[in-house]
């Protein structure tokens, strides 16, 4: 099947050139920082976790989501989902790939992360990441490879790819639960220490990794001669609106918790730099302010079924939801957690252009892995349809 990702259009290779582009690119700066160090960077003793860990966090969700319609299908024999269940966890491995990658980008040396192996500390929360998030990226790549591989022979899937699926439905929580803890198990990090993180994680995972499928799915359905299934998007729409819901209304919470207390390791004074400023620094409010803009705007689109069932008007609402997930996410609760240092000092944060242009050469890997993936997946469901 894997010869099936060496046949396009110009327009497939036009983009895999373009992502191999962004991929040498990002190499380069690689290298770069390789020499130099994370010097190059804009993290400092202050703000020591930057881009590219804010990115490692949210793909861990967009990861995670692939349960939104593996779960269904399995569990709940939801016909619809049977179309895209292969997207979904395809787009797992990709999502999930670009999180290791992330992480060793960010470690500086490469080798440290062989640390984490040959010393375990099973009482360090980045041991148990690292299980996680390693056996569920094999846990897709075993399961979705043989699934598809089964439908491409025309024959069922063996049994024990079953099994493997079973596993990997909370195997999915856990790999964006104990990211979360990694945060909230750091009480020097007022922002971050809050009863709730684990399902703040969950809920905006399960709304922008949905919220991507659904884009992925239109375009594939543009592109190719498969369809998804508009009751499947549907389906995935329902999801992402309530998982939306939920998401804004956890980051309600923390804003009563901050603001009614009007206690600053309540995260007080984060809020207040994320949204309008602290001590004349305010980098990160313009990007907030767009976050709750497009929640909104995501949120009022999504909830009246009459623009929830127009292609257009959910298009729209999916871009909305999972952009302003990457901001507050991404941007907005990784930087902002160091925001202000113990000593109650601000120390702003703005990435390099090497360190964004190796951010993106990451995730051109990961689309690229992503096509390659896709490409071989519609092939046989076109053949097989």
């Amino acid at each position: 099947m894997l010869v099936k990702a060496l046949t396009g259009s110009k327009k497939y290779w036009g983009w895999t050139i373009f992502l191999l582009v962004l991929i040498a690119t990002g190499f380069a700066c690689y290298l770069w920082q390789l020499q130099k160090g994370l010097t190059i960077t804009g993290m400092s003793r202050d703000v020591s976790w930057g881009l590219y860990i804010s990115q490692f966090t949210f793909l861990v969700g967009v990861a995670a989501s692939a349960v939104m319609v593996v779960l269904p299908y399995y569990l709940h024999n939801v016909k619809a989902f049977g179309r895209i269940t292969i997207l979904g966890e395809f787009l797992a491995i990709a999502a999930l790939i670009m999180c290791l990658l992330f992480v060793i980008v960010d470690v500086g040396k490469p080798m440290r992360i062989l640390n984490m192996i040959f010393y375990p500390t099973p009482n360090s929360m980045f041991f148990w990441d690292m299980i996680a998030l390693n056996g569920y990226l094999l846990l897709n790549i075993i399961a979705g490879w043989h699934a598809l591989e089964a439908e491409y022979k025309a024959v069922p899937p063996p049994a024990w790819t079953k099994i493997l699926v079973y596993i990997s439905i909370p195997w999915a929580v856990s790999i964006h639960t104990v990211t979360a803890f990694l945060y909230a198990g750091l009480p020097g990090r007022h922002y971050w220490l809050t009863a709730i993180m684990a399902a703040r994680f969950l809920a905006s995972a399960f709304a922008s990794g949905p919220a991507l499928l659904i884009i992925l799915s239109y375009i594939i359905k543009r592109v190719s001669k498969f369809d998804p299934g508009r009751e499947a998007i549907q389906k995935l729409a329902a999801i992402v609106t309530y998982a939306t819901i939920i998401s804004v209304f956890f980051v309600g919470l923390e804003f009563f918790t901050a603001f009614y207390s009007q206690v600053p390791a309540h995260g007080l004074d984060t809020l207040k730099y994320l949204f309008a400023g602290l001590d004349g620094h305010g980098k990160l409010v313009p990007w907030m302010w767009t976050f709750a803009i497009l929640a909104v705007l995501a949120l009022v689109l999504l909830i009246n079924p009459r623009t929830r069932t127009r292609d257009t008007y959910l298009q729209a609402a999916c871009v909305a939801v999972f952009v302003s997930m990457w901001i507050e996410k991404g941007i907005g609760l990784v930087i902002g957690g160091f925001i202000p240092n113990p000593f109650e000092r601000v120390t702003e944060y703005v990435p390099t252009l090497p360190e964004t242009l190796i951010a993106l050469g990451v995730w051109a890997t990961g689309f690229l892995i992503l096509t390659f993936l896709y490409k071989i997946a519609i092939a046989v469901k076109e053949e097989t349809v």
